[in-house]
């Protein structure tokens, strides 16, 4: 498959990113506030498939030693591609010397221990909706 692998955020058309997310079971907002998060993130990665956005990640950082991925997700419809893989190694060549941390959709923990991710035992989270972060197995 022919994909074109994008860093910035210029020409992102932020309703798909809201509507990739919501259809792949993720939290997801309004465009713009999806739009300010990419742009404040210190690493991005967008790809895709014939002009289409497919599929994007990013990430947060001090650019020193510590990053927080967010937002992997792929169009359902390019998923099972290798598309996932392509970046999340796009994100993480960009934080060589940096310890990374993320939290998982539920059931999705076997695709970030594949890429080298282990669980955590200290993992806490304060969450804004903490309740539904409880419903949906994110937290005890």
């Amino acid at each position: 498959m022919d994909i074109e692998i994008k860093s910035d955020c210029s020409e992102v058309d932020w309703k798909i990113v809201s509507d990739t997310l919501k259809n792949v079971g993720m939290g997801y907002h309004e465009p713009d506030l999806h739009k300010k998060a990419f742009e404040n993130s210190y690493v991005t990665v967008f790809i895709y498939h014939d002009k289409r956005m497919i599929g994007f990640g990013r990430a947060i950082s001090d650019g020193a030693y510590q990053a927080a991925i967010y937002d992997v997700a792929v169009n359902p419809d390019f998923q099972k591609k290798g598309l996932g893989n392509t970046i999340l190694e796009n994100i993480m060549v960009r934080l060589p010397e940096c310890s990374i941390i993320l939290y998982a959709s539920p059931g999705k923990e076997g695709f970030y221990h594949k890429n080298g991710f282990r669980k955590m035992k200290t993992g806490m989270a304060h969450f804004i909706n903490a309740e539904k972060m409880i419903e949906k197995g994110f937290t005890e």
